[in-house]
């Protein structure tokens, strides 16, 4: 797949021009709650107010995580996810350069570069990608009964598809894997939430 050269950025005009790393094709850069997740996505669900940033340290998430910070993405492993999260009905965004240390010029195998929700897999060995560890570089916590500040009971349910296909047991478990949609989707049975099935792939990706 032809590479080019991405800047990463810290914020605006923050650490601009002072680091770079190569990254593989660039996602669109639209809202998550405008995102072409869901084949027919006319309904698309209003942005949460809920805010889980990029964590400040990154490199401690992703040793969390049981994961190594790169001087360079992998290319023995290279394939893409796509995660959407709900919270009470609403989308959460899934924000830019989780898994990224600009400081420190290093990126994890399992990381973010925008706001698409796309979850870029680039590993220098064969190995296998969990949501959770994900999850755990992003500092919000998955399980049975959590996501992130949330847990389940008194009405709230936490659900987890992959395709469109609802999961069962350990959601920190669930592999990522090529082009898989990924929706976690946390809230009342009265809060609906159209799952996406499908994610529309820029080409490249």
């Amino acid at each position: 797949m032809p590479m080019h050269k991405r800047r990463i950025a810290i914020g605006v005009a923050v650490l601009a021009g002072a680091v770079t790393l190569a990254a593989c094709g660039s996602d669109s850069k639209k809202d998550p709650a405008g995102t072409p997740s869901a084949a027919g996505g006319d309904d698309k669900p209003a942005a949460s107010s809920v805010s889980w940033p990029a964590p400040s340290d990154a490199s401690a998430q992703v040793k969390a995580a049981g994961l190594p910070m790169l001087g360079q993405e992998g290319q023995v492993l290279h394939i893409h996810s796509h995660l959407d999260v709900f919270v009470d009905g609403k989308a959460v965004t899934v924000p830019a350069e989780i898994g990224i240390d600009v400081p420190k010029q290093q990126i994890s195998p399992l990381h973010t570069h925008d706001t698409t929700g796309v979850v870029h897999i680039e590993s220098p060995v064969q190995a296998e990608f969990t949501l959770g560890q994900f999850m755990t570089e992003w500092n919000v916590p998955i399980g049975n009964d959590v996501l992130g500040t949330f847990k389940t009971g008194g009405g709230k349910e936490l659900h987890v598809y992959v395709n469109g296909k609802e999961q069962t047991g350990d959601p920190a478990a669930i592999k990522l894997g090529a082009h898989e949609e990924i929706a976690v989707v946390y809230g009342a049975p009265a809060d609906k939430v159209q799952v996406p099935s499908t994610y529309a792939w820029p080409e490249g990706l």
